[in-house]
């Protein structure tokens, strides 16, 4: 390997990425930084964190670094894939895979690495058991579940047994690991019977775990021993039994323990339960207590109740069917052991000798508990028996001494308890059944180095050096194996044997020898076996002596050096117990002691099949010899049986590695891990496997992997195999680094990394050259897009400097015209200014000189003006001082005037005429109120009046239309009296009507007149009771808008509820009923197997006696002795025995019913054999007779016969008649209520009298023929002998007298039979008459009642309600007495059509038994013309829709219809025939009123349907068929049931077809579960059809070719457990599987299933295609990459297109496929930023947070182009789905069945119409 990797300098160059060895991490990453030359003695390296390093090379152990793989590689699922296998790429791809996607197991080869989480995973689940069942290892990511698969298929497909070896060191989950191997074994293999082996398997891990396991500084559930499970399978793989092997029990751990350890877990167990009651004859306490479980000073484990796992382990030992009173005496003997450890014993003075007290109270109870003598068990705890060739003597023991004895004797009490609870588990697992094969399971210790080694770890690591060269030789077969099956040259590959360190520890004097040697010495010691090591084996490569020690010795395991520790070797093998304390417990009083302790014979102890190797194994037969073999002789021999019966097994590997010491869940110590992958030979494997060829690839991959780096001409060749050969040879140039293959191309290790660097390097040069020419092209387009612009710019420029120059000019020459015109302006204005100023001084100074003549003027005015003003005012104020002195004066004056005036009219106010004066005014206008009130009150009382008359006017008009109505009631029909009533009610109504119009208008009137007079005072409080009235309803309207509001809520919310409650109530039916029906089939299995069992090896039992009536329905209604077949019935008793068929109900029904049917047919037989001797006696006298006699005498017979006939035909009719015109002249009477009763009572009694007559009838027809015929016989023989014999006529006379007279008498009676049953009739017909006229006056009371009531609440009312309540009284009674004679009518018409039914079939019965009794009378005679006259009396009818049949062909219909029928026989006519054909069969036996025949035929249907599925349970298109027919015959039985729900869409023929007699709505029920049962069937089949198509097609082919990429695969993608040679194709296409979802719908279609029924199951279907497609997604890594996204999404889009192609959209089956649809998208979209995160998380509603978590994790890069997803994105998406509820399941239920609903669809078909075809050979079906 070194040389290899020196001459591969060309690889070491800068950006190379390598491993260089570190103390702390163990393996480091770098990179080269500089290309590396032949020679150097450096290597320039850089560090992950940037820094640099100068790797010395050449030096002393230094070479080369090892290369590292490409990232494509890391996180591979199996170790082999990788291009460079080495220790580091091992380490770093585990920890990869460990931490970053929380993988535990992994692949190693043939080696399962499984990695401790320390945390409880959801990937042990049923349905993960369910995805890796039937699975191709190396097709699923790595699982325990696929190891366990991978065995349990090699065990079925090459008949050979298994192992699954399980090994680590303590705390790497070990037991774990196996407990899950044996749980997918218990549910994949259960047991095909009830004895539930597989719980009994698994029920044994807590009872092994409480008495075996303990915790450890490494393990707080730590297994103490090894143990082989051998799970037993039958024939057809179902477990049937299981036995265990335990290997080397850790005794010493009963009476020690280390510092934080803990002893077994029973113990602490039994203590945490001490304070039970049944328990306290135990005497314990705490734990802490006793000496044995407090020495590791913590007696408790966090996070276990030991009380709690005390119950499961008694629950354990009563599911293995240990008896109560062994667990008690179990837990006694380990509760006597804990008091065994607390016993003090006191040294003597002399120090030699010592006694224990005699009040000890633990000796006591351990005494007491083993049923042993204290004093004897007291006296030999200190003294011993030594025995010499002459005589036998007692020594005393040191306290030291009886120490160690009692703790030998406790642990050879548990080692021998030990040993009996695994016996008694392996004989409740055992069975008597033939074992086909087996799978074992292999818990077993992994190598151990600890800072003192001791025996138990030189026991340990020798197993494992046995189990190592075990594993080194498989693996190395193997590989041979491989090699010779591709034919490539082979040659040796040289790898670790270590069979020289196994020599060296059991080859003849080797270290187990020299130990046992030294044993037998009776003074041997330690020290004298170390040296006879040293001397014997210091020669050996394998064996080294310590420098500094004399007492130990080291070992060169294949893992690691050991050195061991010689102390306590010699005890420890011999493990010695003193003979005298064994016989003292033998001696027990308790059975089970005793028992423990005897000796066993020698053939048992040589059996090959010893359910257990134990530790210590006594047999005190000679003297001082309590052992013949040692402990590591016994030790030896069951690890050579163990290597026997691995090495005739299968071997699987499962290697456990601990990641820390510190149980972190989730962290990874990469030293820790390296010792043990050294340990347990995962290097090896790799180092092995790198030696040959570890790159393996088949031509197809190869060519699509590595095809870019073929040339153009090579893509054209055909012959793929020839392209690879020939790249290779241009590729690699040394032939030795790789070899051809039969199938695949075998590389040495870093040729496929060299491969890869080439297409690295191909990608990458065609990305730069893609890369330049899109660059190029880019500034091209660049350069184009400034050239362009920069035109466009110049053009622009110039073109705005001409427009600036021109504008410039323009506003030079506007400059110049605005200057000229400016100064044009500017002279004008100052021009002008300067006239003005001349004009305006001008105009100032003439105004100044006319202004001063003015204000002289205008002083002058002002001074007149003011001289006016001031005289006049002068003269005002004097005018006013004398007019205010007579205005006073005139004031007093007027104010004494008033004050008289004001007193005299006091005086007068206080006057009566004077309050008159004030009334007249108010007297008047009250006078005129009252006239105008009186005046109205008259005219209210005219009208009044006038409406009295009206209304008596009406009234009489009412009586005159009632007097009429009662004529034309009994002159005219129904029809004409509705029409009439109708027409009356309508003229009276309008009348009413016009009445109340003119009332309210008179009240309007009177009501407004005297309401103005209020008005005002009342105007105000309306108002305000509006206002307040408006309010209080708009409350009430808000109100009301916010309760419907919440209504609606709340009801749109209970409407989604009661939805979901009732498909999951439905879902949780049909579950029931699938379990039902998985019962049934169980119990059927179940009889077979016992008929196959008691009956003789040629016989087979018909499916129709292998189980009863009562089985297989549920019939309340169904009578058993009515159903069955009763030929079987019979062949069973005679096989089975009288007695035995007894035990069946139903089979004893059938018996009876066949007996009496045997009865009647042999008294048929007896009747006609007598007859027929009879006429063989008189056929000689017969042939005198003329033969127009005889002729005569039957015409005469059959017109008698006929005439009667017609006779009582005639009555018949005329009683009809009678019943219908009594009944029309009863419905015209008044009293409704009374026609009826009378009607219906009439109609009984002329029925029960019709009925009775025509019984009558019969009897005498009977009698009269028999008497005819006998009397014509007589006659005849009369005849005979007058002619013959006439002396010895009066011999002969008085007998026939004497038969005349007996003759007359029987007729006599006769007639008075028939008197008395007349009589009889006549007395109930008389009471009956008398019960319907009290019923009749009963009814009158109560009309008489109620007409009382009414007259008295009439009288009470006012005129005007008196008039409307009669109306409205008179309106009531007509519409009730039209009701009532509708219905009436209804009834009569339902009465007619049953009497006419029922006197058919009366017709029809009597003439069957006449025709039968014609044809009885006549066979013999042999007269044709007899059947002739039977069948004309047949007339011809209408076809009515219906099949009749007789009883006795029914077994026939249901054979030809149901058992024997195919669906290809009635493809061409109408879908569902036979349903058709059978409800028209049940409608016949409905419409003669025949239950027995309804029920039987029903029921074996039935029965029949479910016999044909049984047979049929794997055929598609049988159940399809018979699932169209049974609900075709469920609707059939609704449509034509009669209830109004289902005739809605009826034709009136169809109505008429519907069932008369029979409810069958349980049958209904019965059919409904039935079609659920056979549609769960019908799911299984195309389940089990699509299953091996849907992860092929959905993710492995290649609907978009060369999308998908390939990587290099490992051991397990190479060496599947199916081998394919090539001849078929081993994968399905997408289009294969539409092709047969397009078949099973044809098929559905086709068979006329409802399109609802369909929908349902596509719908099921795209549902287990969607969970078994997400499922092998989360669980195969190797699949989730963004191509697989891609032909996922484009695989459902063609699902999706197929559903609309087949108008299938409202099935909702594409919404099954959402959650598919939606990782494919996760697949697809970026994970890098926060926002992606958020944009997944509202992008996947369907997945929940584990599964989104999962494909993350899961998602792997095809190429370098592509880049991981980082643990940080997953953590955020973790923390945004945090809230989600979402459950912790991780896959989905593949097996979840969706509620099925058969919703009604009725048929158009007319059943008239319907044509049988003759290929059903139904020709004795009759169309009636």
């Amino acid at each position: 390997m070194s040389e290899r990797r020196m001459g591969d300098f060309h690889l070491y160059v800068k950006y190379t990425r390598v491993w260089i060895p570190d103390p702390e991490d163990v393996w480091k990453a770098a990179e080269i930084t500089r290309d590396y030359k032949e020679g150097e003695h450096i290597l320039h390296l850089k560090l992950e964190d940037e820094s640099p390093l100068e790797y010395p090379i050449g030096a002393k152990d230094k070479t080369l670094p090892l290369l590292r793989n490409p990232d494509i590689l890391v996180g591979e699922n199996d170790l082999t894939a990788l291009s460079y296998l080495h220790e580091p790429a091992v380490l770093h791809n585990l920890k990869v895979r460990f931490l970053e996607s929380n993988h535990i197991y992994t692949y190693c080869g043939i080696v399962l690495v499984a990695i401790n989480p320390y945390e409880q995973l959801q990937i042990y689940g049923e349905e993960v058991i369910n995805a890796y069942t039937g699975q191709n290892m190396g097709d699923m990511d790595p699982h325990i579940f696929a190891v366990a698969e991978e065995a349990y298929k090699q065990m079925a497909r090459d008949e050979r047994n298994q192992s699954i070896i399980v090994s680590g060191e303590s705390g790497a989950g070990k037991t774990v690991s196996a407990k899950y191997a044996m749980r997918f074994f218990a549910t994949v293999g259960g047991s095909a019977s009830d004895t539930n082996v597989e719980e009994k398997v698994l029920a044994s891990n807590p009872i092994m775990e409480a008495i075996g396991n303990a915790k450890t500084t490494r393990n707080d559930n730590s297994s103490r021993f090894g143990k082989y499970i051998q799970i037993g399978f039958s024939r057809h793989y179902h477990i049937i039994g299981a036995n265990m092997r335990t290997y080397l029990l850790e005794k010493s751990r009963v009476v020690f323990q280390a510092e934080d350890e803990r002893n077994y877990h029973i113990f602490y167990q039994l203590c945490a339960s001490a304070s039970l009651s049944e328990f306290k004859e135990l005497d314990l306490t705490s734990a802490e207590d006793f000496t044995y479980t407090s020495l590791g000073e913590n007696i408790f484990i966090e996070g276990v109740d030991d009380a709690e796992d005390f119950e499961k382990t008694r629950e354990a030992f009563t599911l293995l069917g240990i008896k109560e009173s062994n667990q008690s005496s179990i837990f006694k003997i380990m509760a006597s052991i804990l008091h065994l450890g607390n016993v003090e014993i006191c040294s003597e003075r002399d120090g030699e000798s010592c006694h224990i007290s005699k009040d000890d109270h633990h000796l006591k109870v351990f005494c007491r508990l083993l049923g042993v003598e204290l004093q004897q068990m007291e006296h030999w705890l200190c003294n011993r028996k030594l025995v010499t060739a002459t005589e036998t003597y007692v020594k005393n023991m040191s306290t030291k001494q009886s120490a160690n004895a009692r703790d030998a004797l406790a642990k050879h009490i548990y080692a021998r308890m030990f040993d009996w609870i695994v016996e008694h588990i392996n004989m409740a697992l055992h069975t008597s059944s033939k074992q086909n094969s087996f799978i074992g399971v292999l818990d077993i210790y992994g190598f151990e180095t600890f800072e003192v080694n001791s025996f138990e770890q030189f026991c340990i690591n020798y197993a494992n050096e046995k189990l190592q060269q075990q594993f080194n030789s498989h693996v190395f077969k193997l590989e041979q194996e491989e090699y010779m099956k591709e034919q490539i040259p082979w040659t040796l590959i040289d790898f670790c044997d270590n069979q020289p360190c196994i020599n060296l520890i059991e080859a003849k004097l080797g270290i187990l020898d020299l130990l046992d040697e030294e044993c037998k010495v009776p003074k041997g010691t330690e020290k004298n076996w170390a040296q006879k090591l040293y001397k014997q084996h210091s020669s050996s490569v394998h064996f080294q002596k310590p420098r500094m020690s004399n007492m130990s010795f080291i070992i060169i395991h294949f893992a690691d050096k050991v050195e061991y520790q010689c102390e306590g070797f010699l005890e420890k093998n011999r493990d010695t117990v003193y003979e005298e304390q064994i016989n003292i417990l033998k001696a027990s009083e308790f059975q089970l002691v005793a028992d423990l302790f005897q000796e066993k014979g020698a053939g048992t102890s040589a059996k090959s099949s010893r359910v257990n190797v134990r530790a210590a194994k006594t047999s005190p037969k000679a003297p001082n010899r309590e052992h013949k073999k040692t402990v590591g002789h016994q030790f030896r021999s069951s690890l050579h049986l163990l290597m026997d019966t691995l090495n005739a097994t299968t071997p699987h590997y499962v290697r456990c590695i601990k990641p820390n010491d510190v149980k972190e869940s989730f962290s990874f110590d990469s030293s820790r891990a390296v010792q043990q992958l050294r340990a347990c030979g995962v290097l090896e494997t790799i180092r092995i496997s790198a030696a040959g060829y570890p790159s393996r690839w088949t031509y197809p991959d190869f060519f699509s992997r590595y095809r870019v780096l073929m040339k153009k001409s090579d893509m054209a060749i055909a012959d793929k195999k020839l392209v690879c050969k020939n790249l290779l040879e241009t590729l690699i140039k040394e032939p030795d680094m790789y070899q051809f293959g039969k199938t695949k191309i075998f590389f040495r290790a870093g040729q496929v990394a060299y491969l890869e660097k080439l297409r690295t390097d191909r990608f990458r040069a065609a990305c730069i050259k893609i890369q330049k020419t899109v660059r190029g092209w880019l500034q091209r387009v660049r350069y184009r897009k400034i050239r362009r612009t920069a035109i466009a710019l110049q053009r622009y420029g110039r073109g705005y400097l001409a427009r600036r120059h021109a504008e410039q000019l323009r506003l030079t020459r506007a400059a110049i015209i605005c200057q000229k015109q400016y100064r044009m302006v500017r002279e004008r204005r100052a021009y002008l200014r300067v006239r003005k100023a001349a004009v305006t001084i001008q105009a100032y100074t003439r105004g100044m000189n006319t202004r001063k003549i003015y204000k002289e003027f205008l002083l002058h005015h002002k001074a007149m003006i003011i001289q006016r003003y001031a005289r006049g005012w002068l003269d005002r104020m004097k005018f006013k001082k004398a007019r205010n002195a007579a205005i006073v004066i005139q004031c007093a004056y007027r104010c004494v005037l008033a004050k008289r005036e004001f007193k005299q009219l006091k005086i007068e106010a206080r006057s009566a005429q004077h309050l008159k004066k004030l009334n007249s005014g108010m007297e008047n206008k009250i006078v005129q109120l009252q006239r105008k009130m009186d005046d109205q009150s008259k005219e209210l009382k005219s009208q009044n009046e006038q409406l009295s008359v009206t209304n008596v006017s009406l009234g009489t008009e009412l009586t005159k239309l009632q007097k009429a109505l009662e004529k034309v009631h009994n002159q005219k029909g129904n029809g004409n009296q509705l029409t009439s009533l109708q027409d009356e009610l309508e003229k009276l109504r309008a009348q009413l009507q016009e009445a109340h119009a003119q009332r309210k208008l008179q009240e309007e009137e009177h009501n407004s007149e005297k309401l103005g007079l209020k008005q005002r005072v009342e105007e105000l409080e309306r108002e305000n009771s509006i206002l307040k009235n408006e309010k209080e309803e708009i409350n009430q309207k808000i109100l009301k808008h916010t309760k419907s509001t919440e209504d609606q809520e709340n009801s749109a919310v209970q409407k989604v509820s009661l939805e979901h409650e009732l498909d999951d109530e439905r879902q949780r039916y049909q579950t029931l009923l699938k379990e039902c029906s998985r019962l049934e089939q169980r119990y059927d299995n179940l009889k077979e197997e016992v008929s196959l069992s008691k009956f003789q090896p040629g016989h087979r039992r018909n499916e129709s006696n292998q189980s009863s009536l009562g089985s297989d329905s549920n019939y309340p209604s169904v009578s058993n002795s009515e159903v069955g077949d009763t030929e079987d019935s019979i062949q069973l008793v005679e096989e089975m025995g009288i007695e035995k068929a007894a035990m069946d109900i139903s089979l004893f029904m059938k018996l009876q019913k066949r007996v009496r049917e045997l009865e009647q047919e042999r008294k048929r037989l007896q009747s006609s054999q007598d007859k027929m001797e009879e006429l063989a006696k008189l056929k000689g006298h017969e042939s005198r007779i003329p033969t127009c006699e005889e002729e005569s005498a039957d015409l005469a017979y059959n017109s008698l016969k006929r005439q009667e006939l017609e006779s009582e035909n005639k009555k018949l009719k005329n009683d009809l008649n009678e019943l219908r015109k009594t009944i029309a002249n009863r419905a015209s009477q008044n009293n409704a209520s009374n026609e009826l009763q009378d009607g219906y009572n009439l109609l009984l009694s002329q029925l029960k009298a019709a009925s009775e007559e025509l019984e009558a009838r019969k009897e005498e027809v009977l009698i009269l023929r028999t008497q005819i015929v006998s009397t014509a016989q007589h006659q005849e023989m009369n005849n005979h002998i007058e002619i013959n014999n006439v002396p010895d006529l009066n011999n002969s006379k008085e007998p026939i007298d004497k038969e005349d007279a007996l003759k007359a008498y029987h007729g006599l009676c006769e007639s008075k039979k028939l008197l008395e049953t007349q009589l009889q009739n006549r007395s109930r017909q008389h009471k009956d008459e008398l019960e319907a006229l009290h019923t009749q006056i009963e009814l009158l009371k109560v009309d008489l009642e109620k007409k009382q009531e009414i007259l008295n609440h009439t009288l009470s009312l006012s005129p005007e309600a008196q008039v409307e309540y009669t109306v409205q009284v008179e309106i009531t009674r007509l519409t009730n007495d039209n009701l009532d004679l509708k219905e009436l009518v209804e009834k009569l018409e339902k009465n007619e059509k049953k009497l006419k039914k029922q006197l058919r079939i009366y017709m029809k019965k009597v003439q069957e038994l006449e025709a039968s009794q014609a044809a009885a009378v006549h066979t013999t005679r042999a007269r044709p013309e007899l059947a002739r006259q039977v069948t004309l009396q047949r007339k011809e009818k209408d076809f009515e829709g219906m099949l009749e049949y007789y009883k006795e062909d029914e077994a026939q219909l249901v054979k030809n219809l149901i058992t024997d029928i195919k669906p290809s026989a009635v493809s061409a006519t109408v879908p569902c025939l036979p349903a058709y054909i059978l409800f028209m069969c049940i409608r016949h036996a409905d419409y003669i009123n025949n239950d027995q025949k309804v029920e039987s035929l029903l029921t074996s249907t039935i029965n029949a349907i479910k016999k044909v599925l049984k047979k049929n349970n794997e055929d598609f298109e049988m159940t399809s068929f018979w699932l169209a027919n049974s609900s075709r015959l469920l609707h059939c039985l609704k449509q034509y049931s009669g209830d109004e729900v289902f005739m809605t869409q009826n034709t009136s023929k169809q109505n008429e077809h519907c069932l008369k007699n029979f409810d069958l709505a349980e049958y209904r029920q019965v059919l409904s579960d039935l079609s659920i049962q056979i549609y769960q069937q019908l799911i299984k089949v195309a389940e089990g059809i699509i299953q091996p198509m849907i992860v092929s097609a959905m993710l492995e082919s290649e609907s978009i070719p060369s999308l998908a990429g390939v990587k290099p695969m490992g051991y397990r993608n190479r060496s599947s457990s199916v081998d394919h040679d090539g001849t078929g194709p081993t994968s399905y296409t997408l289009e294969a599987l539409i092709r047969q979802l397009g078949q099973f719908h044809t098929i559905m279609r086709d068979h006329g299933l409802d399109p609802e029924i369909v929908g349902q199951v596509i719908r099921q279907l795209f549902n287990s295609i969607d969970s078994v497609t997400l499922n092998n997604l989360l669980l195969r890594k190797d699949i989730c990459s963004w191509s697989t996204g891609m032909q996922l999404r484009y695989n459902t889009s063609q699902m999706e297109e197929w559903l609309r192609g087949n108008n299938l959209t409202q099935s909702k089956a594409a919404v099954t496929l959402e959650p598919i649809i939606q990782a494919a998208q996760l697949l697809q979209v970026k994970k890098k930023t926060s926002q992606d995160a958020e944009a997944i998380c509202s992008l996947c509603t369907a997945l929940t947070m584990q599964q989104i978590v999962k494909i993350l994790n899961l998602y792997t890069p095809l190429n370098e182009f592509e880049e991981r997803v980082t643990v940080s994105f997953i953590r955020n998406i973790q923390n945004i789905l945090q809230e989600r509820n979402d459950p912790a399941q991780l896959l989905m239920d593949t097996k979840h069945m969706f509620p099925v609903l058969f919703p009604f669809t009725p048929s158009a078909l007319s059943l008239e119409t319907l044509h049988i075809p003759a290929n059903l050979s139904l020709d004795f079906l009759i169309r009636v």
